[in-house]
Formats: structure tokens, sequence, C-alpha cells
């Protein structure tokens, strides 16, 4: 490809709402242009990398034995109906009607549409296991794009599904799945871990696991040990402390001598921060409730005061849709106090108590009295605090204890999920009626696995972790061209002629080429070639290993 023939237009500075380093590298460089918030359109050299990366996906997809299909983009909203998704949703589902009236949705995943294919054309336990996958444009309404290919309303992502007939069945699918991922990431060169995860919108009760790759734009925290290998999501890692492996006061059935319990004035001390430096006190001397609406239902959730709740937790204990922070309005109405004072004693009755393991192990603790400006101290969880629904509830805090060896600590960094793999179960299969006749001629459910990339956040994440100041440095397994051809004047005649040669030599040896055949000073050519970034990164190792007296420019050599 001749670089006056090409679609780059490349920028010196970088778009002022651009954040991410890869969302103003690869505007600079011209391989992304926006059309609208989150929306992005691909140049030709954005174009060759995308390509590039689905040819690596491809290649281990088909090795771990899953056949590639396409599935529709517009989806009757009746399937999503039919497995509760619909509403769940949210307001991410982008929605809309035909000139009938019939209600349709832009698919955000395929789960629906791959159960209803298969509950057609799969009837015996015999046409499995089967694994099918596609890479395909998604569609959902972020409602805040940013980071350019890192969060958008449109992108590009592999969505992967496979079938079986047993749990032993799933464990093979799922694992070719997990190793395939693997050896995708290796292939392109990324940092990464394989951490485990909550399974969100998607669900099941199966593992779950994301493939995260290390970058400090990253949206995900991502909590590993440092003496093995456990990593898990902020939303799902767990500490080994003492009180998650000891007993609580109610197990012990030890409360101590602790006096009834006291209530003490707190004028306009609403906060853990305010109570801590106003009675002299620890933060983790305080028993800390938050009012959030389940699914509408009030419930309280009781953690430490050095804590903060973790909301992903208490959904999934709940079995809840959805989960937020009650407004002023809801907490007065179930503790009778204003934000900052509720407690648990004297909630209305029918509020449900979510007790931190932490909390149940405290010896007692100072709470809100339900009243306002006022505390109550000496609270003794078992003795004034029921231990019905006891768990963990709670964010980790970096430097506790790892929860598998307990040798180690657990550190923070944080990632940008670009993949993940979930063991769904029958969630889809038996709301969509994707049943087989098993061995024994009954009827059952097949069980799910579902494999996602995001092919496009691949692109941005790559670039977070390979660039520098002056542009981009692609690995070479996803550069858009092997040889970036710079003759340094090219109105020289023999310049010109030499580089005319070289081009049509690396091409006839199969080598893809750029040349740069623009009359351009040397210096903006070699500013664009930087930006580019497909002759910064391994460039040299073409002619490694060739004897010194070697012409490096034969393709035969190469």
């Amino acid at each position: 490809m001749r670089q006056t023939q090409i679609l780059s237009p490349t920028l010196r500075q970088a778009p002022a709402d651009a954040e991410a380093a890869s969302h103003q590298m690869l505007v600079r460089a011209g391989y992304i242009r926006p059309l609208a918030s989150g929306v992005y359109s691909y140049l030709p050299l954005g174009w060759r990398v995308m390509r590039q990366l689905e040819r690596i996906i491809r290649e281990e997809m088909d090795r771990a034995g899953a056949q590639e299909l396409h599935l529709p983009a517009l989806l009757p909203a009746e399937l999503w109906k039919q497995s509760g998704r619909y509403g769940v949703y949210g307001p991410e589902l982008i929605r809309l009607q035909d000139r009938h009236g019939r209600e349709f949705a832009l698919g955000p995943t395929h789960e629906e549409a791959i159960a209803s294919l298969i509950r057609d054309e799969v009837k015996s336990y015999k046409r499995v296991p089967l694994t099918v996958y596609q890479i395909q444009t998604k569609y959902r309404d972020e409602r805040r794009p940013r980071f350019g290919l890192l969060r958008g309303r449109e992108f590009l992502m592999k969505d992967a599904y496979s079938f079986d007939i047993d749990a032993e069945g799933l464990d093979a699918s799922y694992r070719a799945m997990f190793d395939a991922y693997h050896r995708i990431m290796r292939r392109l060169g990324l940092r990464y871990r394989a951490i485990e995860a909550d399974a969100g919108a998607i669900g099941g009760d199966g593992a779950t696991y994301e493939f995260t790759a290390l970058a400090d734009v990253g949206e995900d925290t991502v909590v590993s040990c440092t003496a093995c290998e456990y990593a898990a999501n902020l939303e799902r890692a767990e500490s080994g402390s003492a009180a998650r492996k000891g007993a609580g006061a109610k197990e012990a059935g030890q409360y101590g001598n602790s006096p009834a319990p006291e209530r003490f004035p707190t004028p306009g001390m609403r906060t853990i921060d305010e109570l801590a430096s106003g009675l002299g006190l620890q933060p983790s001397a305080f028993i800390k409730t938050l009012i959030y609406t389940a699914d509408g239902a009030p419930v309280a959730v009781l953690v430490r005061g050095d804590h903060e709740v973790n909301e992903v937790k208490v959904k999934n204990c709940l079995g809840a849709a959805a989960v937020e922070l009650a407004d002023e309005e809801t907490v007065a109405a179930v503790s009778g106090a204003p934000t900052g004072f509720a407690g648990p004693i004297g909630l209305r009755p029918d509020v449900r108590v979510l007790v931190d393991r932490d909390v149940a192990a405290m010896s007692e603790g100072i709470a809100g009295a339900n009243a306002a400006d006022t505390h109550v101290k000496h609270v003794v969880p078992g003795r004034d605090i029921p231990l019905d629904t006891v768990g963990d509830y709670r964010n980790v805090i970096e430097g506790e204890a790892c929860p598998h060896c307990g040798d180690g600590r657990l550190q923070f960094h944080r990632g940008i999920e670009v993949g993940h793999v979930f063991k769904l179960g029958t969630k889809y299969s038996a709301a969509l009626g994707a049943t087989v006749l098993d061995p024994n001629a009954r009827e059952q459910p097949l069980l799910m696995g579902c494999y996602g990339i995001g092919v496009s956040r691949l692109m941005a994440a790559i670039v977070e972790q390979h660039h520098d100041e002056r542009g981009i440095i692609w690995p070479r397994a996803v550069a858009p061209f092997q040889v970036h051809l710079i003759p340094v004047a090219w109105k020289d005649e023999a310049q010109r002629q030499a580089a005319e040669r070289l081009y049509a030599q690396l091409q006839q040896a199969g080598i893809s080429v750029l040349l740069d055949d623009r009359e351009e000073r040397v210096g903006v050519k070699l500013a664009d070639a930087d930006l580019f970034g497909m002759h910064r990164k391994d460039s040299h190792k073409l002619f490694s290993n060739r004897p010194k007296d070697c012409c490096p420019f034969n393709p035969e050599n190469l």
C-alpha cells in the first residue's frame, strides 16, 4: 500500500475530550474517528489492526473446536422477555419498534438468540457437545461513553456459546475456551490476569472469570495475592482476615460483660470520619448502618466503620435484580432518623438486616440510634443485633491476608476487562426451551457456557500497554503492516527507484508493506511513522540471526 493512497490523516495534538492514552493515540494516528458519542469509524489502518485481532481469535477458536456462525443484531424483544432480561438489563438495552409496532432490541449479547436457534435445530444429546461463535457488532446505550474504544455504545465483540448434556461436558467445554483465551492474550503480547468475577447481567451460577489487561486507565480493580495465584475483581474478592475465619459473638455464645446499650448525643456527626474525630476513636469502633432498596424493598446492611459495602455481594445474597442506596425519605421511613443516624436497633420490623462477618465478630461497637444527632454505644452483635443473615458484604482492603493461602497479602491493580468466560448452566436453555432427549429418552435442558472477547476493546488495551510519548508501538502480531518503508527524499531518483524495487520485492515475498511515497520532509515522515507505530517494535528481529554480510533488504534473506 502506498501512503499517498491510504486514508490515514494524522494529528499533532490530541483531541480535547480524549482522556485515555489509547483514545489519544488512535485518533492522532488516524486509526479511528468519532461519529457520535461512543460511536467510532475505523479508518484503513485501524481496520487492518482489527482484522489481525480477528485472525488470531478465529485461529484459537477453531483450534478449540468452535464453529463460526453469524446471528442477527436485530433481536425480537419477545426472546428477551422469555429470559427475563428485557426489564432487568436496564436502559443500556437499545429498544425500538418496526412499522407494525413489533418490539425489537439491538443485541448487546446473544444468549437468547443462540438458545432459540439451538432449541429449533438440536433435539438429541448426540448432537452435543457443541460450541459456536461469532464476531459481530454489539450495541449498548452507555450512560457515559468514555475513553474512546474502552467504553462505547457500538463495539465489535467475539461471543461464543457452548452446549452440553451434563456437568462434565460443560467443564470440558469451559476449559477449552479458558485455555484458548490464555493463548490469545499471550499471542497479543498483553500483560493480563484471569480473575474471579461476578456474572452481572449475564447471570448463571457457575464459574466466572474475567481476562483483564493491566492498565492504569482501567475501570476495574484487580485484587491479587503477593504469594499465590489468587486474583479476583473487587466485586468478588474476599479477605482472609481472622474475623472471617473465626466465630462471631453469637456462635461463641460469649457476649462479655458489656453494659446495656446507652444513647448519647452526637450533634452534627453524620459520617464515620466526623464521629471518629469527635469521639477520639478509630473508625473500626463503629458499626455503620446503610439503608438500601433491593427491588424496592428496604434492606439494612451493617459493616464496620472502616469498611465499605460491596453492593454486588449484597445483590447476590438477596438474589435481587437491582440494589441501590435508599433516598432520604426511605431512610427516615424505616429508621425514624435522618441519613447518618440510622442504626440496627429499632428499625422498622419489615427491614431485612444483613450483618457483615467482621461486625458479627466485634465484641461491641457504636451505632446510630435511629434519632437525629444521637448514637448508641455498647451495641453487642448477637445480643442487640440479630445475626440471622451474616455474610461477606464488604470490599476487601489492600494489605489484608489472602483468603486462599493465608500467607500473602492482597494488592490492588487497575485493569481493563477484555474477555470473560461464564458457566451459565440452564438459565437460558430452560427459559427458551433449548432441551434435548437424553440417553434415557427424557427431556432435559442443555447446559450452556458463554465466552466473550471485546475485539475493539482489545485494540485499545494493547495501545494502553504499548505506546510512548511519540506514538503507538504495535506488537508485531497485530501491526497493520509488517514493514513501513520510508525513503528519505522521494524526489531523489535513485532513492525512489531503490524504494520501488524493494517495495515490489517485499510484496512478492508475501510481506505487507506501507511505502511512504509522499513528497514530505523526512521529519514529517518519521513523526507520522512514530504515530503509526508499526516499525518500532521487534522490527530488528526481521533481520536477526542473519550473516553480518547479508544484505538486510533482500527478501530472500527474510
